[in-house]
Formats: structure tokens, sequence, C-alpha cells
């Protein structure tokens, strides 16, 4: 009997010691959990650009010489719509702040336009048609204005050069002076260089990290333009050119594209943790 109380003894002191034993262990710290990183500074890159629009385009007056004592003025002048494309590349040095350089084609737009003629002994019309179009190069810089659900406001300017040329353009002389003839002059198609500057404002809509779309408006000066040397219908007479379309302007409506090259790669989180019991 005393045996058995002695090992009950021995037993209970055995189970104590192991508990406290066990109480006095360190407890294991749980795994920590995942922190997804910092999305990096939204700043910096280059991006490739592309437009589609349209024009629509206008100008001040024709020039031409004229005898002495003949005076004239411009009615209606001016030019068709026309469709525009552009690419281009840029840089964005902040959050705020960008930069692109566009090439862009601007279309045939046909252009009409009158000069009322008033002489000594002579009254009679210069009826002028044929067609313009524009090749551009240009350097822009642009503010965003901070951003709402996505939408960014923004607004431009840029300078560069455009090569405007006459195509097809005639000139038909009226006479209402029942001693002067009628007349048709053509003239060669020709271009030339100019230099141009814009103003732009729009807003972009970021899609997606990557990709921004674009609706703008831009006020576009491209110079003046002339055709090349002419010739009467009957051959009766022929030179260089006397006349220039002048301060050639135009208000385009733009939808763009952007794609961002340094856009950070979208975020994945991480498998869930699994543990076998």
């Amino acid at each position: 009997m005393r045996s058995v109380k002695s090992l009950l003894a021995a037993g209970a002191a055995t189970l104590i010691s192991s508990m406290a034993f066990a109480a006095d262990m360190p407890i294991a710290a749980p795994p920590p959990m995942y922190a997804p990183p910092a999305p990096p500074a939204d700043f910096g890159g280059w991006y490739l650009r592309g437009d589609i629009g349209m024009t629509n385009q206008s100008a001040k007056r024709i020039e031409s010489s004229l005898p002495a004592g003949f005076t004239k003025t411009t009615e209606g002048l001016g030019f068709d719509s026309s469709p525009l494309f552009g690419l281009g590349v840029g840089y964005r040095f902040n959050n705020w702040f960008r930069a692109d350089v566009i090439g862009q084609y601007r279309g045939k737009a046909n252009l009409h336009g009158s000069d009322n003629v008033v002489g000594p002994g002579f009254v009679g019309v210069n009826n002028y048609s044929g067609s313009k179009s524009e090749w551009v190069v240009m350097a822009n810089a642009y503010v965003d204005l901070g951003t709402w659900w996505c939408v960014t406001p923004f607004i431009g300017a840029g300078v560069g050069g455009s090569y405007n040329r006459i195509s097809s353009f005639r000139d038909d002389g009226v006479s209402y002076s029942p001693l002067l003839n009628n007349s048709v002059a053509y003239f060669a198609d020709n271009g030339k260089w100019n230099f141009a500057w814009a103003a732009h404002a729009g807003l972009a809509y970021k899609v997606n990290p990557g990709f921004t779309v674009e609706l703008a408006y831009s006020y576009m000066n491209l110079g003046d333009a002339a055709p090349g040397n002419f010739r009467l219908f009957d051959n009766s007479a022929s030179g260089a050119t006397s006349i220039k379309i002048k301060e050639l302007t135009s208000h385009d409506v733009k939808l763009g594209v952007r794609w961002d090259l340094n856009s950070p790669p979208a975020y994945m989180p991480p498998p869930p943790l699994v543990t076998k019991g």
C-alpha cells in the first residue's frame, strides 16, 4: 500500500514539474503577415503617342500684285475641313510636367475664295480654288493640372515648322466691263516651310498605368502658303506667281492615346499560405 502511494506521489511530482517547464518555454511568434511593396513614385518615363482628328482652317487674306490704280478686297476665303494624323515620342518629367516631339500630316483641304477688283474702267472678280495640305514637326510642353477620378485636365504650347503645300490652284478672272475678256490662270503645285506654333488644352483619362486616352483642342498657326508658277489658259502669258495665302490658322479637335514605356507591372497578390497540421 505504501509503495502505491509512493508511486502516485512521484507521478504527481513529475507531472507538476513538466507543466512548470512547459510554462517557462517561450511561445513561438506567429509568421509575419505579407505587406505588399510600396508603389513606385508616379513620375519619370518615356512614352509614345498617336493622334487622329479634324481641322477647321482659315486664312486672313490672299495677296497679289495689281496694276497701278487698282484695289481689291478678299471675300469668303476659307477651307473645308480635313483629317489629321500624328505620331510622337515624349518624356514625363514628374507628375505635372511632360514634353513631346510630334510629326503630323494634315490632309488636303479644299480652298475657296474670291477678290473683288476695281480699277480704271474695270470691275471684276478673281475666284480662287485649289487645295492645301501640311506636314508639321513640333516640340510641345504640357502642364497637367491635377487628377480627379482618373481624369487630368492639361494645357500646353508648341513651336516648330509646317510645310504648307498648295495643289491644283486656279484663278478664274471674271470681268464685268464689256471691253475686257474673262481669263483663267493655272498654277503649278508648290510647297514651302514656315515657322509654326500652337496652343493646346484637353482632358486625359488614364485607363491603366501604361495607357492614357486624350480628348484635346489645338489652335495652330501655320504661317503662309503660295502656289507655283502660273500660265494663262491660252498660253498668252506665264511666269512666277505673285499670289500668297497669308496667315493660315486652324482649330483642331483630336483624339489621342499615350503608351507609357516605363509603367510598373500590375500588382499580383501572393498565393495563400498553406500549412499542414
